[in-house]
């Protein structure tokens, strides 16, 4: 039944609702305009900042040890099952509700300067503050069926942000095509949710969880396939679309058709992070399928190694990040596999800091160019724009894992994890990460040098047709878009020493430590060698990823800074590699040329065969010929005469007696 729901928590869900609502309805001309630009950031920030300062509350409560988990109300009833709205509020929710109203009040105001002179001002504060309401619906959920709505929620916000330019072309494909491969995902969830509902006979993740021991001993009737294996493996799927693993990854890098601050946002704390707290969330379930963890862990070292190579070829900026999010969502999913939760979601956190402080650097960069976003035509921004600059090389030194950086402690006790893991596949993800040290440096500070050290290039970029042509100085952002940088910048640096450990080796994340079986042991083999913050940093300097990173930063240097002709040496000496690099290993070629026209085709022989011809032509009409050749039989008898009526009627009752007489017998 409804439980007392404190008022805080219905603040932190529900302040961006409501700004999204107010400045959509009455600032984009839905209800007239009486709410103004100026007024439409004011109000969508300070709900947001409501939200984020209530959640940083409620994560501080709850590492004090108080939790909560009640109903809002009930939302349907069928039998005895109950279907409801509520909160669970625990370390994982509280965490991530913390990252998502931090790093979206970051993108709001960064959002005043970057997005000043468009015409869709209001509407897009609107949709911003509408996508963090639906990214705390999914993290503050108790059960299944809100985690689905907040998860599709997410997903159609989304669509409307990539497709927010919905006068270009490119960004409707972009913005259709995360819609429907997040629907071949989501049908994996469904499935999932759809089992474990069917064996537990709830929604609701206490209760679901409390039954991992007694579903870990249940097969399939009529297969020998474990439930938990099935389920979780269908979790996974999901997950892969949301969180954009190989093969279901390439509506990603497109998303960047979108504005700046929404690459930010998805790609840093919000939607693309989903399927990891997902899993993390029934991580209980995960720890009885080892099938499951393999899998994970394959796709995720696959994703780390390989999507990031997709990154050093690139040469839209903001591509280049786009790839490394995948490659850095591998690298959590690898963290899962190893059943090192913790450890992915520490991970997801820093991410979150330093990617979103990449992609809005990356934004000013394309403010100050005009926005150009090829780094061909870059080059010695420097000089012009130091802020910008700054923390730039300090996102760029987290992601890379420098040590005592945030990135560091994260990514490196992935690395760690993926060497103590026994699972099948383990082997193959640990060189991934390894060898991904490498590519993760080159490509990070391949754009660092391109852009802002060497020859300015700034002016010969070409212009689009209908567009005239800039050359005048680039020049630094203003306050409003630099302050999230630096805001940003501080937890890219020092968030990863603090946290480390009580997140890790503390009684914080106790939930997602204490899950691992016997044989699942990174965790244990992690805080066995633990000896604190500082020397972990310092150890770091006599181990293979540092020096893999090193190395990547030093190719980097030598190769767009010193001696800038060997790029297109090395592109041709490796130019048998090139189209299948410049075709993303043709996974959008196997999706639009293979799997697309196939499920045209399917789709179009059910709806010939199976709606025109078996539900309308059999189902619909047929049921209406049936009734109506009934309808003129029985017409025929309706004559009108009395007599024929009387007729009737002694036949009946004759019929009637004589079958009582012969009951009677």
């Amino acid at each position: 039944m409804p439980t007392n729901v404190p008022l805080i928590y219905l603040v932190i869900a529900f302040a961006p609702l409501l700004g999204a609502v107010l400045v959509g309805l009455f600032g984009t001309g839905f209800l007239g305009r009486p709410i103004s630009r100026f007024m439409a950031h004011r109000i969508t920030i300070t709900l947001v900042t409501l939200s984020a300062i209530c959640s940083i509350y409620v994560l501080y409560n709850v590492s004090q040890g108080n939790t909560f988990d009640g109903t809002l109300y009930v939302w349907s009833m069928v039998g005895s099952v109950v279907f409801e709205i509520g909160f669970l509020i625990d370390p994982l929710s509280a965490l991530m509700m913390t990252v998502v109203t931090l790093v979206s009040l970051m993108v709001h105001i960064y959002s005043i300067g970057y997005m000043a002179e468009d015409e869709g001002y209001e509407r897009f504060f609107s949709y911003l503050s509408l996508f963090t309401f639906s990214m705390l619906m999914l993290v503050m959920a108790n059960n299944m069926l809100q985690l689905f709505f907040g998860w599709e929620a997410v997903g159609l916000v989304s669509y409307l942000l990539i497709g927010f330019y919905y006068t270009r072309p490119t960004a409707v494909f972009a913005n259709l095509k995360a819609f429907l491969i997040n629907r071949v995902g989501d049908f994996g969830f469904v499935l999932g949710i759809g089992l474990l509902f069917a064996y537990t006979n709830s929604m609701n993740f206490g209760e679901v969880l409390s039954q991992a021991d007694q579903l870990a001993t249940v097969t399939l009737p009529g297969t020998d396939w474990m439930l938990l294996t099935v389920a979780c493996v269908c979790l996974f799927i999901g997950a892969m679309s949301k969180s954009a693993q190989a093969p279901l990854h390439s509506w990603l890098p497109d998303s960047m058709e979108g504005p700046t601050p929404i690459s930010a946002l998805i790609h840093a704390a919000t939607m693309v992070t989903a399927g990891i707290y997902m899993v993390a969330r029934f991580s209980p379930l995960f720890e009885f399928s080892d099938v499951a963890l393999s899998l994970m862990i394959v796709v995720g070292g696959f994703g780390a190694l390989f999507l990031g190579i997709l990154g050093v070829v690139q040469n839209d900026i903001k591509r280049v990040i786009a790839y490394s999010t995948l490659s850095q969502l591998g690298y959590m999913t690898v963290a899962l596999g190893a059943s090192a939760f913790s450890v992915g979601i520490f991970h997801m956190m820093t991410h979150a800091f330093f990617k979103a402080l990449l992609f809005l650097a990356a934004g000013s960069v394309i403010m100050a160019v005009h926005h150009n976003q090829d780094i061909r035509y870059m080059g010695g921004l420097r000089k012009y724009m130091p802020i910008t600059y700054i923390t730039f090389l300090m996102g760029g030194l987290a992601l890379s894992a420098f040590p005592f950086t945030a990135g560091f402690y994260s990514k490196e006790h992935i690395i760690e994890a993926a060497g103590f893991a026994t699972v099948w596949g383990s082997s193959f993800a640990y060189i991934c990460v390894v060898i991904g040290a490498f590519v993760t440096s080159l490509y990070t500070f391949r754009v660092f040098f391109v852009v802002f050290h060497g020859e300015e290039r700034y002016d010969q970029a070409p212009v689009e047709e209908g567009h005239e042509a800039h050359h005048g100085k680039p020049h630094e952002s203003p306050w409003v878009v630099t302050l999230p940088l630096v805001l940003l910048a501080i937890p890219s640096l020092i968030a990863g020493a603090i946290f480390v450990n009580p997140l890790l080796f503390g009684d914080f994340f106790t939930y997602l430590n204490s899950v691992q079986h016997q044989g699942h042991d990174a965790m244990r083999e992690l805080a066995a060698k633990w000896d604190g913050w500082w020397a972990y940093g310092l150890h770091a300097f006599v181990t293979v990823p540092f020096y893999a990173a090193l190395a990547g930063g030093v190719v980097a240097w030598y190769c767009y800074v010193h001696n800038t002709a060997m790029p297109a040496k090395i592109k041709k000496a490796l130019s048998f590699l090139q189209p299948v690099l410049d075709h993303k290993y043709y996974f959008d070629w196997l999706n639009e040329s293979v799997i697309a026209p196939a499920a045209r085709k399917l789709g179009r022989f059910l709806w010939i065969k199976g709606d025109e011809g078996i539900i309308d032509g059999i189902g619909v009409n047929g049921s209406a010929k049936v009734v109506g050749a009934f309808a003129a039989v029985a017409r025929r008898v309706q004559s009108g005469f009395i007599y024929h009526y009387a007729f009737a009627m002694i036949i009946g009752l004759m019929a009637l007696i004589s079958y009582i007489i012969l009951v009677h017998q």
